[in-house]
């Protein structure tokens, strides 16, 4: 068998993450692979403590995204991640999570991976650098313009990225980029940008460290904040649940019993009226309600609980 000639490397390629920030040497870490283990980590903790002050930088246009994912999602629309490698990953891990947490159906907040499920556990070679599937696999969800499409890249050049914001800014959609590098490709393709600059890795080029770090932290505020601005919360409690198992009861359970300083029998015997509802049920022990009529309080007031208690008299 004749083995294949090596391809070969791209010097624009090499010359564009020259620029990019997250793909630079840290003049902090040069001597990293000489020290002991506890200084390894000294080192890497270090430099984790800089990445809330980046997120922290970006907090109004991170709450100007989640207002316009609210305003979609009220129209009928969904919150969609696209992103390739550990960018793609965590776009899927905080989607997976809201339907446990809100009780929202799988399809409201969808996480898309260059190189489809496979990539999830494997990589999938040259996913990344394809700008046409990028397009295709935000075609195959038949988006609307109520949907908002958010592009992942801790680099910012990921062509795959790009080609599946490209194709949402052409339906219409709401779109915003979250890159970790100030001269981002991926920003041209975005309605909003997010761009929390965490410096160089402690590892040169591995951006699954503080550009993975700082991805996790915004997505976990963009999902959390848009739940409970559509009614998923009452005070600091997740009343929207989706209790399917013991635990996730358990879960529930205290959960009433916080909201309304009941006993675990009153509150128990509530769930069980609610079908394990603990919105419903904590409507029921607050304002003396029945099952029927407490659900059909936070029906009239949009799943709100905290206005269903205000306006029952």
């Amino acid at each position: 068998m004749t083995a294949q000639a090596p391809r070969s490397v791209s010097t624009q390629l090499v010359d564009d993450l020259d620029r990019i920030t997250t793909e630079g040497r840290n003049p902090d870490t040069l001597t990293i692979d000489t020290l002991s283990s506890l200084d390894i980590v000294q080192k890497i903790n270090a430099e984790d403590h800089k990445v809330a002050t980046a997120v922290q930088s970006q907090l109004p246009i991170i709450a100007e995204l989640i207002e316009a994912i609210v305003k979609g999602m009220k129209a009928g629309g969904r919150l969609i991640y696209l992103g390739a490698g550990t960018s793609g990953r965590l776009g899927i891990l905080d989607a997976v999570e809201c339907r446990p947490t809100f009780s929202v159906p799988d399809s409201l907040v969808v996480g898309v991976i260059a190189g489809g499920e496979r990539a999830i556990q494997h990589a999938v070679e040259g996913a990344e650098d394809n700008y046409d599937a990028g397009k295709q696999d935000i075609a195959n969800l038949d988006i609307t313009p109520s949907d908002t499409v958010v592009g992942l890249s801790a680099s910012g050049r990921t062509p795959y990225v790009c080609g599946g914001l490209d194709y949402a800014n052409h339906i219409g959609c709401t779109t915003a980029a979250i890159a970790c590098s100030a001269n981002a490709k991926i920003f041209e393709s975005a309605d909003l940008n997010i761009c929390p600059v965490v410096g160089p890795e402690a590892l040169t080029g591995s951006t699954r460290m503080k550009a993975g770090t700082a991805q996790k932290l915004v997505l976990n505020m963009l999902s959390t904040a848009v739940m409970i601005r559509m009614g998923k919360a009452y005070e600091n409690l997740m009343v929207d649940v989706n209790a399917t198992n013991e635990k996730l009861k358990a879960r529930a359970l205290r959960i009433v019993m916080q909201a309304t300083d009941c006993s675990s029998s009153e509150a128990q015997t509530a769930l069980e009226a609610a079908k394990y509802s603990a919105k419903v049920a904590i409507l029921m022990i607050l304002t003396g309600s029945n099952a029927a009529n407490a659900a059909a309080s936070l029906k009239d007031n949009e799943g709100y609980l905290r206005r269903a208690i205000d306006e029952t008299p």
